[in-house]
């Protein structure tokens, strides 16, 4: 996993001093939530592919068609499931804080937070690869989401104690 923080900050770097994505001609208020709601989708997105995901295995499958409350569930519904409510952690944490540090952080910091649902989204992908292998094959996944959302959720409520709003 230490890889996984040193590839984050290294993420991170190159997003601040390439100050990408960059919104040209915009208020700063509009720019701001132009990079949460985008910022957002990433981690939504992936959310839904595992729903579908789940769903669609249930519904071509007869042992897991009626749900997991009302059968014990094959062995891929479960793997599947688990999938699933990872990534729903993930992203309670990750949109919020997203759209904290959109509305918190100085402007040159934005694009910070559009590497960090880069770096969701890229985690996520590694994450379930390596799901089935256990967890040191899914921990670089899971520290490429996690590690990112904790730095902007920690740095977000320093700048905001910075700034005098906490």
């Amino acid at each position: 996993m230490a890889w996984a923080v040193a590839l984050a900050a290294g993420v991170f770097a190159g997003a601040y001093l390439l100050q990408w994505p960059h919104f040209a001609g915009q208020s700063l208020l509009v720019m701001r939530l132009k990079v949460a709601a985008l910022a957002g989708l990433a981690p939504t997105a992936v959310l839904f592919l595992c729903i579908a995901r789940l769903a669609k295995h249930r519904f071509a499958t007869p042992q897991d068609i009626h749900g997991s409350a009302l059968t014990e569930g094959t062995e891929r519904a479960k793997l599947l499931q688990a999938l699933l409510q990872n990534t729903l952690e993930q992203t309670v944490l990750a949109v919020p804080v997203y759209f904290a540090a959109a509305l918190v952080y100085p402007a040159r910091f934005l694009p910070l937070v559009a590497a960090a649902a880069v770096l969701f989204v890229v985690g996520r992908i590694l994450f379930f690869r390596g799901y089935a292998s256990g967890a040191p094959s899914r921990a670089a996944g899971f520290g490429l989401t996690f590690y990112p959302s904790v730095a902007l959720l920690i740095s977000v409520v320093a700048a905001a104690v910075v700034q005098g709003d906490a």
